[in-house]
């Protein structure tokens, strides 16, 4: 059984494990339809999210994957701005990574911060030898956020994604 996420922080981020009590401030943190241009689906109700948040926090049905969340605590501003994500499937050795920030915190570094800091907190995880994260390919801005926490293009695809990929000791797998 995969044990739930620890706490993990950067030089101005602290990635705080998920709790259903966040899905409030994190409703008004998400609120900008313009977070799902590359993603789809809309912004979700602080009701919506407390249920998803419930699902996210019971965890996987499957021992062998854990569902990693964590919200973003930015220091300086005492406040929430996206979120952290990883999949974790210990069969496989990989981690499937995802971020968000809020329209409000964009442009300033704290998504490369964050996925950089997520990539590095994996990195003595033993269930993970790879990080992979799948990026739409018009959506510059995440690929630059990838490319910054040390993943790289494959030729991989998966739904209309190309797959970025990070293997074990920063080593891209084959």
């Amino acid at each position: 059984m995969i044990p739930g996420p620890a706490p993990f922080a950067t030089a101005r981020l602290d990635a705080l494990p998920l709790r259903v009590a966040y899905a409030d401030e994190m409703a008004a943190v998400l609120d900008d339809p313009a977070l799902h241009t590359y993603t789809g689906g809309a912004p979700e109700s602080a009701d919506e999210l407390w249920a998803r948040y419930a699902r996210w926090t019971a965890g996987s049905p499957d021992p062998g994957v854990g569902w990693w969340n964590w919200v973003l605590w930015i220091r300086d501003e005492g406040c929430l701005a996206g979120y952290v994500q990883a999949t974790v499937n210990a069969r496989d050795a990989e981690a499937e990574i995802a971020w968000v920030v809020g329209t409000r915190w964009q442009g300033r570094g704290y998504a490369k911060e964050a996925a950089a800091g997520l990539v590095a907190h994996l990195a003595v995880v033993r269930e993970v030898r790879t990080v992979v994260a799948h990026i739409h390919p018009d959506h510059d801005a995440s690929a630059a956020v990838a490319a910054a926490a040390g993943l790289m293009p494959t030729e991989g695809w998966c739904d209309g994604e190309r797959r970025w990929e990070r293997g074990a000791a920063g080593r891209v797998s084959v």
